[in-house]
């Protein structure tokens, strides 16, 4: 089993597959390196593709009293130079924008290309804050995260799926509720990554379900407005998870940008 030893004494679950250029999926928070189980096929073709359990996820257990989440952008920076595999193609959902975000602190010039499922990364503006106050005001945002993880009628059209994206979520150890809560001092932060992401100079596909109900796809489209440049999708009939949902139709649309990118 492919683990990364890193000096705190964690050791950070990773599996790799296919050759040629690097991509790194990073999952979100409701999953794991198995929740890419309709991506590393179809994408090991022709990349060397490289899944994770993010720390305190899958079989990535946090040791005692670790950092947590403030050490994903750490770990997958040691995971990046320890596998030697140069600048990459990130596909983050989710949670996982937040380690892609991380990523780029620390290696600006890391990226082939930046691929954001179901999250604004953090690239936000007044207007965009404005518009999501009035959804959650409107109860648009309520429940849980795992009641929105999929389209509300997805459980039914699809049961057997829907009982498998639940295993693969129950492997993930406990954590605190308020795991990926910002801590006190960034509670009123009003900052923005727009910069950081435009300065990368990274090629940046923006995908989300049209029927999203954790970020809905008309946040991501604001977040897509302010990084000129950048491509936007929306994958129908799908909610939060439209990598697990629509598979199909979220690979060919990652797959197309990236083979656009080229080396």
């Amino acid at each position: 089993m492919p683990q990364l030893e890193l000096d705190d004494g964690f050791r950070l679950y990773y599996e790799r597959h296919g050759e040629g250029p690097p991509v790194v999926f990073a999952h979100g928070a409701g999953g794991n390196a198995m929740s890419w189980w309709r991506q590393v096929p179809a994408f090991s073709e022709r990349y060397s593709v490289v899944t994770f359990d993010h720390r305190a996820f899958g079989r990535s257990p946090d040791i005692e009293g670790g950092p947590g989440r403030a050490a994903f952008g750490d770990d997958i920076t040691a995971l990046v130079e320890r596998l030697d595999l140069g600048p990459v193609h990130f596909v983050a959902h989710s949670m996982g924008a937040r380690t892609a975000v991380g990523l780029m602190r620390h290696k600006p010039d890391g990226f082939r290309s930046l691929t954001i499922s179901g999250s604004n990364a953090g690239c936000v503006d007044d207007r965009l804050r404005e518009r999501k106050a009035e959804l959650q005001a409107s109860g648009a945002l309520s429940g849980s995260l795992l009641q929105r993880a999929l389209a509300e009628d997805y459980r039914e059209r699809e049961p057997t799926l829907d009982w498998l994206y639940r295993r693969i979520r129950s492997i993930n150890p406990p954590r605190p509720r308020d795991f990926l809560a910002p801590p006190p001092e960034m509670r009123n932060y009003r900052g923005s990554t727009r910069e950081r992401l435009l300065d990368s100079g990274a090629p940046l596909l923006w995908i989300v379900g049209a029927e999203e109900r954790v970020v809905p796809a008309e946040l991501v489209r604001i977040s897509h407005e302010l990084t000129p440049g950048s491509r936007y999708v929306e994958i129908e009939g799908a909610g939060h998870s439209a990598y697990f949902e629509r598979p199909e139709e979220w690979n060919a649309a990652v797959l197309g940008f990236i083979d656009g990118v080229g080396d």
